[in-house]
């Protein structure tokens, strides 16, 4: 799978109210140009955060499906967030990581989940729902099958290390996609 058929295959499926938290880097840039609509923030310049800031939102937002969506590399640099997660059992959040064994907006240098199973550390410490995807098909399945499931739930997608050719730079700044995702909420 590439990052950004995943990337839009989120977009279709994702309810109009929902609410996506992007990583740093290419995936942020690839959703903007798959499905940029103001309930998605783009965390620039965050590597390691993104999955913390959406639970924290999905805590005091709980009648909304909060999505995070991590790359491997971002997930591995703050991997006490998994555990958090399943300890706090927020119902209304799913964690997404794309996998591609690299540190893809850094000059593709590996990453160790090759060698890790994020997903069986998921698995470890409570998520209710684990899911791994390696098609275009058995991930959209996952992911209409969790987004209508009480979570915490974990999917995990394996994807190429491919990037998009000349993909643009997200058009907006901080403040900008700050105040149009509060408008959003």
């Amino acid at each position: 799978m590439k990052r950004h058929e995943v990337l839009k295959i989120i977009s279709g499926n994702i309810g109009k109210n929902d609410l996506i938290f992007s990583t740093t880097g290419m995936i942020s840039r690839e959703l903007f140009a798959v499905g940029d609509r103001p309930q998605n923030f783009y965390l620039l310049g965050s590597m390691g955060l993104t999955a913390p800031v959406a639970l924290g939102l999905a805590m005091v937002k709980n009648k909304r499906k909060v999505i995070a969506i991590e790359g491997d590399g971002s997930m591995l640099l703050n991997l006490a967030v998994i555990p958090l997660t399943a300890v706090l059992k927020n119902k209304n959040f799913l964690l997404v990581v794309l996998d591609n064994e690299v540190y893809g907006s850094t000059g593709g240098q590996p990453t160790i989940s090759s060698a890790v199973s994020l997903e069986k550390i998921a698995q470890a410490t409570g998520f209710r729902n684990i899911k791994r995807a390696k098609t275009k098909k058995s991930f959209e399945e996952f992911l209409k099958q969790l987004l209508k499931t009480p979570g915490p739930s974990f999917l995990l997608a394996k994807v190429e290390k491919f990037q998009l050719e000349k993909i643009p730079r997200i058009s907006l700044g901080p403040e900008a996609i700050k105040n149009r995702f509060k408008k959003a909420l």
